[in-house]
């Protein structure tokens, strides 16, 4: 169908309407301006205006049963966040987490809850994250699962000591000042951070969370540790790491942000040929000034060459240029292209595989009386460059492979800081390899006429994550983890492993591919120390499970700061010293390096889970290759199985235009403000937590996440809009008693028996799309239902049968016990995505005789008896029929005319027949769902038409028994005015006189003992 702007119930409006497709409803409208909005106490808000607030002539006004209900079509948003704070006292949300972890059932639903960084305030990343968690949950808890979710912070690391140290003045600060000084900052932001959380409603034991600095975390984290050492899976070595000279420590890939347009100063260089390759000897005999050409966007690694690798089945040539005689080995594919970039003439001398390079040198272009072997590598690439590669094994991670195979030196020229070293020689020393050290090196290579060209490359280059500084690869002694062999098994695991969306599985098995080790220590100080010890004289290292598991003993009763603060003799066990020779405690040093905040955090399991698999992990995106791949890693490694069971991944928070959020560009949206407003409320609103939930379930997560002031006035407007239902709902059950009056759905009107299939048919579709965590198709379903199915349609069809029927007559309450199941179902479905909305209206409940949370009465409670075969037919056919009759009036008021219906004797004959037995009516069921004064229903034409009245044709097919039945009819529609006067009581055109009220209004009025004289 299709969806448009649409007025609230309670607004009168001319009924229009547009022609229907044969078969099905088609937009429903409002029905005409008859009846006025619910009434209010004043507590409520402002009252109708005048007008409505009189439906009928004084002597009938208190026979018009119109809504009543205390609840407030709207708040002002200054009210808001302070009735949501009430709320949220009232309705016991700080008490929600335990009472339900009370209650006994077996079945659980585990969330873990991935941990943010204690490094700063609260923001829209934040918000996106726990209130997705938080609807799962509650969904889950009122579903009757026990929620295991115990919130958790990362607290270790750069990220935090960097924010803590930006703070101080003070210089040369040890390690536990450095410590205690972090902590306190991650203890301040943890304390922010906790606090938005609750205001944002977010269900939780808050007063038993886990944090990465607390001693039993760290020493299950140190178990794991343990385990993984002795199966061999964490070992030390010297090899290229990623570096970052701004932080001073080694990184793990997950560490790294791509900036894509960095800029780099590429070189194309000459390795003079030194050493004729055997094969090739004939070609070169002749031949003067051959030299290599290679090509690399890092200048300042030039003097750590070990070699030139080239690719052993591509082709090469041997070209000479015409403008200087000099001769160049390069690939034959970029022959051409490198001459023009070069801007010189190529000759082809000879072309010949790369396997005919094997066993031939060439000379250092920097370092006299050095050469570099060429070797065969399967990493050259032949898309960019010259096809030969510049291969120096302290600063890449292929270039180390070529070296350890080829056992080549990799000695590392550049220090922690990125600075060359002393061994560069005195013109490179202390000079940083990223600025005046790449400048330095490219008049070196200028000097020595080793260099052809530089030019500026933009390209994607890795960054520091925290400092937002590019990072080089240099080769230290490091600890890592050895994932090569874990990696298959881990893979395996995975794809037993449900991701939401689906395609995050085959991007984290794709991730998973790349990595061969992961890098674990840092040298950083605001951490849990790697448990190793080092001889002062040889350097060896000492580690076993001994000396971890007395380190394990140590951290779980005092602590990480133990590792600085207890001398190395109380560390080190004698026994385990005396196990490798004769050698005495004091003969060790503690090692200075702590473990990643990945491993940190990534062993979360061990300490919140221990044996338990979580039913979900749900994080954003690039968890894919972060605290998701830390986990499953540690947790396969350990006990063969992944952590989780399922995982959801989401986007990031975007401004509502697609771009990043920005200070300087001044669309950062920052939750509290979105919940409290700003300074100047006309700009920024205060909306409640309650629209920024709306925001979270509403977006597709899925994807970026776009947020600002359009974005939320709309929420805000979706939820007044569902609050105008929701008080319809509620001001026309008033004096309603589901236990006494209800009316069994076989008694039912045909078109109460219809909302309530219509009902069940939304109630499955929301649960299964709450299971699927599709919480955009929760809203999308929702707003379909109470829009188009509730306001559009229903309330436009029964307002007379409410507000005009026997109070408590069958048709009044056939229609009332529809309503309190809608508002039951409805409150309920949007519970978990509006906690505070859902708790205001339950409360407001007329029938309630306790006051208790909507989140302990459970889930939407249908019956299978709501669904029946031939029900959706009829009330479509009739719908069909409807539609053609205000097709033809657009505009006008419904209930200035009467409807003749012609339908030739058959299946359809019978289903109209059943909504109205006798041939004409103003009251029957056929009739309302007209909405016209009065309906007659013929099998023929009446004699007596008049020719100059218009005749509307239409079909309707019916489909019944899944296809078995299947008829289409037509059906002819006459509209002629109404022939009665208007009831100054309905309204309708039904009576005698417009000083009387029509035999309808007279008999219920009789029946309440009205006296209207």
């Amino acid at each position: 169908m299709i969806n448009q702007p649409l007025p609230h119930p309670d607004h009168g409006a001319a009924l229009a309407s547009a022609p229907s497709t044969p078969g099905r409803r088609a937009p429903l409208l409002p029905l005409a301006a008859r009846r006025s909005q619910p009434t209010v106490s004043s507590e409520a808000g402002a009252l109708p205006p005048k007008e409505e607030r009189d439906p009928a002539p004084a002597p009938y006004r208190d026979t018009v049963l119109l809504p009543r209900t205390r609840f407030p079509a709207q708040l002002p948003g200054r009210l808001q966040p302070q009735a949501e704070l009430e709320t949220q006292q009232k309705c016991g949300f700080s008490e929600l987490y335990s009472w339900q972890r009370q209650r006994k059932t077996k079945k659980e639903f585990c969330l873990h809850d991935g941990p943010p960084y204690a490094n700063g305030d609260p923001h829209v990343g934040h918000a996106l994250n726990k209130i997705l968690k938080d609807i799962t949950n509650r969904f889950h808890m009122m579903r009757g699962y026990k929620v295991h979710y115990v919130p958790g912070w990362d607290c270790h690391g750069l990220p935090v000591e960097m924010k803590a140290l930006s703070e101080l003045q003070a210089q040369d600060l040890s390690a536990m000042e450095i410590r205690q000084k972090a902590r306190k900052f991650a203890e301040r932001a943890i304390e922010k951070q906790k606090s938005a959380f609750i205001r944002w409603g977010i269900m939780a034991d808050w007063t038993n969370c886990y944090y990465t600095f607390d001693g039993k975390y760290e020493a299950k984290q140190l178990s794991v540790f343990q385990k993984m050492y002795e199966k061999g899976y964490i070992y030390q070595d010297y090899k290229p790491v990623f570096w970052s000279p701004s932080a001073n420590t080694a990184l793990a890939e997950a560490e790294l942000e791509y900036n894509e347009q960095h800029i780099s100063r590429s070189v194309y260089i000459k390795f003079p040929l030194l050493k004729s390759p055997p094969k090739l000897a004939s070609v070169m005999d002749g031949l003067s000034k051959i030299s290599l050409l290679v090509w690399t966007t890092q200048p300042w690694t030039v003097p750590a060459n070990q070699a030139v690798c080239y690719m052993p089945n591509s082709e090469y040539s041997v070209v000479k240029c015409t403008n200087t005689s000099e001769c160049y080995i390069l690939a034959a594919d970029r022959v051409e292209s490198l001459a023009a970039i070069l801007d010189m003439q190529f000759e082809v001398i000879s072309t010949f595989k790369g396997i005919d390079l094997e066993s031939g040198s060439c000379a250092h272009p920097t370092i006299p009386g050095k050469d570099s072997p060429l070797l065969p590598a399967d990493h050259v690439t032949m898309a960019k460059g010259t096809g030969l590669v510049h291969t120096a094994p302290a600063h890449g991670m292929e270039d180390y492979s070529v070296a350890a195979h080829h056992q080549l030196p990799m000695d590392c020229l550049v220090d922690e800081g990125g600075f060359f070293t002393e061994a560069a020689g005195s013109e490179l020393q202390n000079k940083a390899v990223l600025e005046e050290g790449n400048e330095a090196v490219i008049q070196m290579l200028q000097a020595a006429k080793s260099l052809l060209k530089e030019e500026r490359y933009v390209h994607s280059y890795p960054y520091d994550w925290r400092t937002k500084k590019p990072v080089i690869i240099r080769a230290s002694k490091q600890w890592f983890v050895n994932t090569a062999n874990i990696k298959a098994t881990t893979q395996e695991v995975l794809k037993k492993v449900k991701f939401v969306p689906a395609s995050g599985q085959k991007r984290m098995l794709e991730m998973l591919d790349r990595r061969t080790f992961w890098c674990i220590s840092r040298q950083r100080c605001w951490g849990v120390p790697i448990p190793v010890f080092y001889h002062k004289t040889t350097g060896e290292s000492l580690i076993n499970s001994q000396t971890i598991g007395n380190i394990i003993r140590i951290v779980e009763q005092q602590g990480s700061d133990a590792w600085w603060t207890l001398p190395v003799e109380q560390l080190l066990p004698r026994e385990a010293v005396a196990k490798v020779g004769n050698h005495d405690a004091l003969d060790y040093v503690k090692g200075q390096d702590v473990l990643d905040i990945w491993f940190d955090s990534g062993t979360s399991w061990a300490r919140v889970l221990e044996d338990q698999q979580a039913d979900l992990y749900l994080e954003g995106k690039d968890q894919l290759g972060g605290w998701f791949q830390s986990s499953v890693l540690t947790s396969v490694a350990t006990r063969k199985k992944a952590p989780y069971k399922t995982l959801m991944i989401h986007g990031f928070t975007l401004g509502e235009k697609g771009e990043k959020m920005s200070k300087s560009i001044g669309n950062v949206v920052d939750p509290d403000v979105v919940i409290n407003g700003g300074q100047d409320h006309s700009k920024e609103p205060p909306y409640g937590a309650d629209v920024l939930r709306w925001w979270v379930a509403e977006s597709n997560v899925f994807n970026e996440v776009l947020i600002g002031p359009a974005v939320l006035n709309a929420a805000r407007n979706d939820i007044n809009k569902l609050r105008n239902t929701l008080r319809f709902l509620l001001g026309n059950v008033a004096g309603f008693s589901p236990e006494t009056d209800s009316v069994p759905a076989s008694e039912m009107y045909v078109i109460d028996q219809y909302m309530l299939h219509l009902l069940q048919d939304y109630s499955n579709k929301v649960t299964e799309a709450y299971k699927e965590y599709d919480y955009s198709r929760v809203i999308r379903l929702l707003q379909a239902f109470h829009t188009r199915d509730l306001s559009n349609f229903y309330f436009s069809i029964i307002k007379d049968r409410l507000y005009c029927e026997e109070e408590k007559g069958l048709k009044r309450r056939s229609c009332q016990t529809v309503l309190a199941e809608v508002l039951d179902a409805v409150v309920r479905s949007v519970a978990p995505v509006l906690p505070h909305l859902a708790e205001e209206v339950f409360q407001h409940f007329p029938y309630k005789t306790e006051l208790e949370s909507v989140f302990r009465t459970g889930w939407i409670n249908t019956s299978s008896v709501w669904k029946k075969p031939g029900l959706e037919e009829a009330v479509e056919g009739a719908c069909a029929i409807r539609d053609s009759f205000l097709g033809s009036i657009s505009g006008k008021n419904a209930l200035e005319h009467e409807v003749v219906v012609v339908i030739e004797p058959g299946l359809f004959f019978e289903l109209m027949e059943a909504l109205q037995p006798e041939e004409s009516s103003s009251i029957s069921q056929l009739n309302e769902i007209m909405m016209a004064s009065k309906t007659t229903l013929l099998t023929k034409l009446p004699k007596e038409l008049a020719s100059e009245e218009k005749i509307i044709e239409g079909n309707f097919l019916i489909n019944l028994e899944g296809g078995d039945i299947r008829e289409e009819s037509s059906y002819k529609v006459i509209v002629q005015p109404a022939a009665g006067a208007k009831c100054p009581r309905c309204r309708r055109y039904t009576s005698d006189s417009a000083l009387t009220v029509c035999p309808r209004c007279m008999e219920v009025i009789a029946q309440n003992g009205k006296n209207i004289m």
